[in-house]
């Protein structure tokens, strides 16, 4: 008896050693697979300056621009061998539990929700919710929404966090960045939820509305993400953005794509993350 244990015990032991092996060995190949291809497909915003967008040459541009080019330069030698596929927030988790993009660095924010269906890298950016409205109606206090209409994006952490703490405000959603602004401006909402680091941003290019709350909620870190058990790209990943600290990369991708929209208003340490560390 104790010997047929033993064997069915080893047997087990072989069965997972197999499937481990299996995985790694799928994990590694994402690797060679991107090296095979040519590319690296990374998910980027369209409508998100100054982070991620498509200027009027058609051109991808922004900060998250800045840092994939850097990554189809390190891992491919070449820093255009990068495809860039248009994401909105909320299809962001869509697009790579589908395998459509290898990477995402559209902007995204690293919740316990999105880390239970996505591996998340170390951050490079820091940033909070904030809350822009119209000079003369300027909301500075979450209370004072009560009764009124807020623009939102669906599938963003400002959706998530209103949903769940004030279920009593009521939320006018959108899929595109372009359509939730573009709703604020036609005064459909009394204000509008989103990442602080882009409502500064806005708000410098829209006379007329202010950052009435800068920060809400909790302080939150911004992060590369791969498909679940990705370990060898999220590896990889995780060793570029320690590399890049060495020649202060963020603050220059800050400096090349942030400042001219930010100028000295706000300071570059309350947004850049360098080496990954907060």
């Amino acid at each position: 008896m104790r010997k047929l244990l033993f064997s069915f015990l080893a047997a087990l032991a072989t069965v997972f050693l197999t499937v481990q092996a299996g995985a790694a060995e799928a994990s590694n190949d994402a690797i060679a697979k991107i090296k095979e291809r040519g590319y690296i497909r990374i998910g980027v915003f369209s409508d998100k300056p100054p982070f991620g967008f498509v200027d009027k040459d058609g051109k991808n541009q922004g900060y998250d621009v800045y840092f994939a080019k850097r990554i189809a330069k390190d891992l491919l030698g070449d820093e255009s061998k990068v495809k860039f596929e248009l994401v909105e927030a909320a299809s962001r988790v869509e697009f790579l539990v589908a395998d459509k993009v290898d990477l995402i660095l559209a902007n995204f924010t690293k919740t316990p929700e999105r880390a239970r269906v996505v591996d998340f890298a170390l951050p490079y950016m820091r940033v909070s919710l904030g809350i822009i409205s119209p000079e003369g109606k300027v909301i500075k206090d979450v209370n004072e929404l009560k009764g009124k209409k807020l623009i939102v994006n669906k599938g963003t952490t400002a959706d998530a966090y209103f949903t769940k703490n004030h279920p009593d405000i009521e939320l006018l959603k959108f899929d595109q960045n372009t359509e939730t602004f573009s709703a604020l401006l036609d005064k459909r909402g009394a204000a509008l939820a989103h990442d602080n680091t882009l409502l500064f941003a806005w708000v410098k290019e829209n006379a007329g509305f202010v950052v009435g709350v800068e920060a809400l909620g909790n302080a939150d870190v911004i992060a590369p993400a791969v498909k679940k058990g990705n370990k060898a790209l999220l590896e990889w990943i995780n060793n570029e953005i320690i590399k890049l600290a060495d020649e202060n990369f963020f603050h220059k991708a800050y400096d090349a794509t942030l400042k001219p929209v930010y100028g000295d208003t706000i300071n570059p340490e309350s947004v850049v993350v360098e080496g990954g560390k907060i």
